[in-house]
C-alpha cells in the first residue's frame, strides 16, 4: 500500500463509517509518528481505537490480516489489510509501536496482539496481581474457630451434594482473592454474608475493616437491601450480625474519584483502608476499573468478587470475570485445597469436594455455586437457562414450545402482524393495578412484578418505541393522560428511570421510581418516590431530576441486578450483531415466575449461536 494513499485511505474509510473520528485521529497520529505516514500503521492503529470502543481489549491482527474492510459500489476503490507477515513488520518498524514492557503509545505482542498502550498495562497489571493472589495462602486465621464457625454459618445438610456455598466463604479466609460465581437464585447473597461472619470470626486481627461495593449505585442499593433482609433472616450470633457492613458504595465512590481526570485518591501509593473488600456484579466491571480497584487493595487484605460469570459483559472495554474465571465450568478444586477443606470435617460430610483435573492456583480461587435455590431442577425458567448458557437452541426451543411448560413461552407476534394487540392487552394487565394504589410502596411493589425487556434501545423494537406505545396504550386505556407527541409531562403513576448519577440526591443510574401525589395530604403535587432501604422510600419533587427517561420497558442491561416476576423478552424482526446467547441469558433469567420470549425463532436461535468473545489477552496471561 503506498504511502502517499494515507490521505484518502483516511478519507473513504471515514466517509464509509468504518471509523469514528477519534479512531481516525488516532490513527493519524500514530501513522506520523516516523519518518512518514504509514498507511499499514494508521490501518492497524485506527482499527485498535475501534476495537477498544466495542469492548474489545486489543485488536487481533491475525484476524483481520489480509481481510477487505471496504469497497466502493463500483469496485474501483477498496481496502484490504495487510497479510500478517507484511503488517507486523510494518509495525514493529515504527516507534510508536513497542513490546510488552515498552512505553509506547501502542503495544504489539508475540500472539500478533495489538494494544493501544494503557489497555496493555491495565491488562498486564491485573494478570501479575492475581497470578500473585493465587499462589498465596493465608494463615492469619484461627483454625479451631473456623470449624466451629463453619457448621454454625453453613450447617451440614442431609444431601450428598457438596455445600458449595460453605466453599467459597472458607476459600475466601483462605485465600487473599476469590471468585464466587453463580446464576441468579444459587444463594450468592446469603453467600456474601455468611462469607463476612466467617471472616468476622475467624481472622485473628480483631475488628477487621470491611467494605463493600458494586459497579452501579442501583446494584449497591439492591446488595445493601439483599444483606440487611439476609442477616433478619439468620440466626446467626448477633455480634457477627453487627459486624457485618450495612453501608455498600459504588466502586468508585469506594476509590475517590479525582474531578477531572481517570484517576482515583486511593491507588497503589494510597491503598484502601481495608481488610476485607466485597464486590458484587463484578461482571459489569471493565478492565480498566477492575485494575484500578485491583491496584488499591492493600497487600494484605483479601479481595472477593461475585457475579454471574455467563451474564452480559461490562460496558466498557474487557469481559474480566469471564477471563478470570476461564469462560468454562470449573468443576473442582486442587487436592491440597480439598484436604484442607476435608480436615475442617464438615463440608465433605455433604459429599465429596470434586479434584480438578487440571489444578492450578487460580482455579483454587474460584467457586462455582451449582445448586438453585430459586427454580427447581424441573422448573422451565431453569432448564430453558440452562439451555441458553449451553447454546443448545434445539433444546431451548423444544422447551419454548411444550404447552405443558407454563412459565415459558415464545410467540412471533411480530411475523403474523399480531404484536401491537397483544402488546396492549399484556401493557393494560402488566400494569393496571399499580395505577390504582396510592400508597408509593405498595405501588412500587405491583409496577415491579411486570416489566418489558428489549434487546435494542432504538428502532421499532427498542426500548425508547415501546415507552412511547406503552403510554399511548395505557392513555387510551383511561389509565394515564393522553400524552402529546414529543412531549414528556409528569403525570401521576409515571415510571421514571435515573440515568444519571446523582449523589447529592443519593439517586443512582438504574434506580426506578413512581410519581405520585403525597398520599396522606390533598396536595396534588407530584413527587418521585424511590424504595430506600432505611426509610422504606425517598422522595423528590419532579423538577429537582435530571437525567430520567419513561420505563415501562427497558434495555436487558439496563435490567441486570434487577428481578420481576413476569417478563417479556422482546427481540427484533430480524438479526443484530448484539443479540447474543448472554443477552438472552441475562434478559430471561430477571424472571421469577414467567418469561415470554417474544420475537421470529430464527432470530433467537441465531442469537443463541453468538457467544460473546471479546479479544483480550487477559483469559490466556492466567490460565496458560
Amino acid at each position: 500500500m503506498p504511502k502517499g494513499q494515507l490521505q484518502k485511505l483516511e478519507s473513504l474509510l471515514g466517509t464509509a463509517g468504518i471509523f469514528s473520528d477519534i479512531d481516525i485521529h488516532f490513527g493519524r497520529f500514530v501513522a506520523r509518528f516516523g519518518d512518514g505516514p504509514e498507511p499499514g500503521v494508521f490501518l492497524a492503529a485506527a482499527l485498535t481505537s475501534r476495537a477498544t470502543g466495542q469492548g474489545d481489549i486489543c485488536l487481533d491482527l491475525a484476524g483481520v490480516a489480509a481481510t477487505r474492510l471496504f469497497e466502493t459500489p463500483d469496485g474501483s476503490d477498496a481496502v484490504v489489510c495487510p497479510p500478517l507477515a507484511d503488517w507486523h513488520n510494518m509495525l514493529t518498524a515504527s516507534p510508536a509501536v513497542g513490546e510488552p514492557g515498552q512505553k509506547r503509545p501502542m503495544i504489539l505482542d508475540a500472539q500478533h496482539r495489538l494494544y493501544l498502550y494503557r489497555y496493555w498495562e491495565y491488562e498486564d497489571s491485573l494478570s501479575r496481581s492475581i497470578e500473585q493472589w493465587a499462589g498465596t495462602e493465608l494463615q492469619d486465621f484461627n483454625p479451631a474457630d473456623l470449624s466451629v464457625y463453619l457448621e454454625k454459618l453453613f450447617p451440614s445438610l442431609d444431601t450428598d451434594e457438596v455445600n458449595w456455598q460453605a466453599v467459597a466463604a472458607v476459600t475466601a479466609v483462605f485465600k487473599p482473592f476469590s471468585v464466587v460465581t453463580g446464576g441468579p437464585g444459587s444463594g450468592k447473597t446469603f453467600t456474601i454474608t455468611g462469607l463476612l461472619a466467617l471472616v468476622l470470626a475467624c481472622v485473628l486481627k480483631e475488628k477487621p475493616t470491611i467494605r463493600l461495593a458494586a459497579p452501579t449505585g442501583k446494584a449497591a442499593a439492591r446488595l445493601a437491601e439483599s444483606i440487611a433482609e439476609t442477616k433478619r433472616r439468620l440466626d446467626y450470633p448477633s455480634a457477627l450480625l453487627n459486624a457485618i457492613p450495612n453501608e455498600v458504595h459504588t466502586v468508585h465512590r469506594l476509590l475517590k474519584p479525582i474531578a477531572g481526570t481517570p484517576y482515583f485518591r486511593h491507588n497503589s501509593d494510597n491503598p484502601l483502608a481495608a481488610d476485607l473488600i466485597v464486590i458484587d456484579e463484578a461482571s459489569m466491571v471493565d478492565l480498566a476499573l477492575m485494575s484500578k480497584l485491583v491496584q488499591a487493595v492493600a497487600r494484605e487484605a483479601r479481595l472477593v468478587l461475585i457475579g454471574d460469570k455467563d451474564q452480559l459483559a461490562s460496558v466498557e472495554a474487557g469481559s474480566v470475570l469471564g477471563d478470570i474465571c476461564g469462560r468454562q465450568p470449573i468443576p473442582g478444586i486442587s487436592k491440597s485445597l480439598a484436604d484442607k477443606i476435608k480436615r475442617l470435617g464438615r463440608i465433605e460430610q455433604n459429599g465429596r469436594v470434586p479434584y480438578a483435573t487440571n489444578p492450578s492456583g487460580l482455579q483454587d480461587c474460584i467457586t462455582v455455586l451449582q445448586k438453585n435455590y430459586r427454580f427447581e431442577p424441573q422448573s422451565g425458567i431453569g432448564g430453558l437457562s440452562r439451555a441458553v448458557n449451553r447454546g443448545d437452541a434445539e433444546s431451548a426451543l423444544c422447551l419454548l414450545n411444550d404447552p405443558a411448560e407454563t412459565s415459558i413461552a415464545c410467540h412471533d407476534f411480530i411475523s403474523h402482524g399480531k404484536l401491537l394487540p397483544n402488546l396492549s392487552r399484556t401493557i393494560v394487565e402488566g400494569y393496571k393495578k399499580y395505577l390504582t394504589i396510592h400508597d408509593p410502596m405498595l405501588a412500587m411493589g405491583e409496577f415491579m412484578r411486570f416489566k418489558i425487556l428489549c434487546a435494542l434501545k432504538i428502532g421499532p423494537f427498542g426500548v425508547e418505541h415501546i415507552n412511547v406505545l406503552a403510554e399511548q396504550i395505557l392513555g387510551q386505556a383511561g389509565l394515564v393522560p393522553r400524552i402529546q407527541r414529543g412531549s414528556q409531562p409528569w403525570y401521576r403513576g409515571r415510571p421514571v428511570l435515573i440515568t444519571r448519577n446523582d449523589y447529592s440526591l443519593g439517586l443512582f443510574n438504574g434506580d426506578i421510581g413512581i410519581t405520585l401525589p403525597d398520599p396522606v395530604s390533598a396536595d396534588e403535587r407530584l413527587y418521585v418516590y424511590f424504595p430506600d432501604p432505611d426509610r422504606g422510600f425517598k422522595r423528590f419533587p419532579t423538577r429537582t431530576l435530571s437525567g430520567h427517561e419513561t420505563v415501562y420497558a427497558m434495555t436487558v442491561h439496563k435490567s441486570q441486578g434487577s428481578e420481576f416476576d413476569h417478563v417479556i423478552l422482546l427481540l427484533p424482526q430480524k438479526d443484530y450483531p448484539l443479540l447474543t446467547r448472554e443477552l438472552i441469558y441475562t434478559g430471561l433469567t430477571r424472571a421469577k415466575k414467567t418469561v415470554s420470549i417474544w420475537g421470529p425463532e430464527s432470530v433467537l436461535k441465531t442469537a443463541l449461536g453468538r457467544k460473546i468473545e471479546r479479544t483480550s489477552g487477559l483469559r490466556e496471561a492466567l490460565w496458560t
